[in-house]
């Protein structure tokens, strides 16, 4: 069963909470981190994003757990999509400053390995929140399991159309762990299931206007697509915007995403999304901090934190907009 949220409904009934996570410049975040650490400990929140609504939920569940846990919550964003320098740079920062403990959710798996081994040779544990880290042990990797969620995702797709019918499969970035296994397991499952239905990709860096566009371009030189499935909620919203631009309707095509964010499942009470494979969003952040949290007062911390997962349909949006306090 997946775990509770906690104090999910709440954030999502104040609309201004929503930017509440503080997101500090390179900079600003050596000041806070120097101004906070004489009253409680400092944990470092390396976050991917403070807009998408889907690490709303992520970066929510974050804070709470570093209120529930008593530390100081340093959270910093990249300064735009896929920033890699930045978060290089503010790691160095929080290392520098003494940080308890980071919680990083990397924007390249690969990347950011240099990074997360030098504070790790430093004495910081460093806890992988939603995407892992390639080239580095970190102390706990705190996610769902990519790539079994994403089989499930093809599986579930595959029932929706006939065999031999052609899709659309909008890609997450490749450079991350999360974009690959993503991609790989839905991939091997659909294709499993449904051998002779070709896959046409649409590469993004997990950017909603690059889904559009590339959905779009697809569109307008094929008649035949049955279905538009998303490594990720953001890519789903933007295949939603390239179904309308060309004026179809809800249920024209068929829709798959993965993720569970707020604005997909809306979507889906509109007809417009056939299946979700919803991350535990909330419970990854919170878990995320709490086991770093852990990890800085030297307690023992599972090296793998699986927050599960669930599958929303038409059938169990109505349960799973209750578990998460989605409207």
């Amino acid at each position: 069963m997946p775990l509770p949220f906690r104090g999910v409904a709440d954030f999502w009934e104040d609309t201004d909470v929503k930017m509440n996570l503080k997101l500090a410049s390179v900079a600003v975040a050596a000041l806070l981190i120097g101004s906070a650490a004489n009253a409680q400990e400092v944990i470092g929140y390396i976050t991917k994003s403070a807009t998408n609504a889907g690490w709303m939920m992520i970066n929510q569940g974050a804070e709470d757990a570093a209120a529930a846990e008593g530390v100081t919550l340093v959270a910093v964003g990249p300064a735009f999509q896929g920033d890699l320098s930045s978060q290089l740079e503010v790691f160095e920062n929080l290392v520098a400053q003494g940080a308890a403990a980071i919680a990083v959710a990397p924007v390249d798996s690969a990347g950011i390995a240099p990074a997360v081994n030098d504070a790790m040779a430093a004495g910081i544990p460093v806890v992988a929140v939603d995407t892992g880290v390639s080239g580095a042990d970190v102390t706990s990797f705190v996610a769902t399991d990519n790539y079994a969620v994403a089989k499930v995702q093809g599986a579930v797709a595959a029932t929706l159309i006939e065999d031999g019918q052609p899709i659309i499969y909008v890609t997450g970035n490749q450079a991350q762990s999360t974009g690959q296994e993503r991609r790989n397991g839905f991939v091997e499952a659909f294709t499993a299931a449904r051998p002779n239905s070709e896959i046409l990709e649409v590469p993004t860096e997990w950017n909603s206007q690059e889904a559009q566009e590339g959905v779009e371009a697809i569109l307008n030189s094929r008649q035949d697509i049955a279905m538009v499935a998303n490594a990720w909620d953001g890519g789903t919203m933007g295949a939603i915007a390239a179904l309308r631009n060309l004026g179809y309707g809800a249920g024209d095509v068929k829709l798959v995403g993965f993720d569970g964010a707020s604005d997909a499942i809306v979507a889906m009470r509109e007809g417009w999304v056939h299946a979700n494979t919803a991350q535990m969003l909330y419970q990854m952040g919170y878990q995320g901090i709490r086991a770093a949290a852990a990890a800085a007062r030297g307690e023992a911390v599972s090296p793998r934190i699986d927050t599960g997962f669930f599958l929303v349909t038409p059938s169990t949006a109505a349960v799973y907009s209750a578990m998460v306090g989605i409207e």
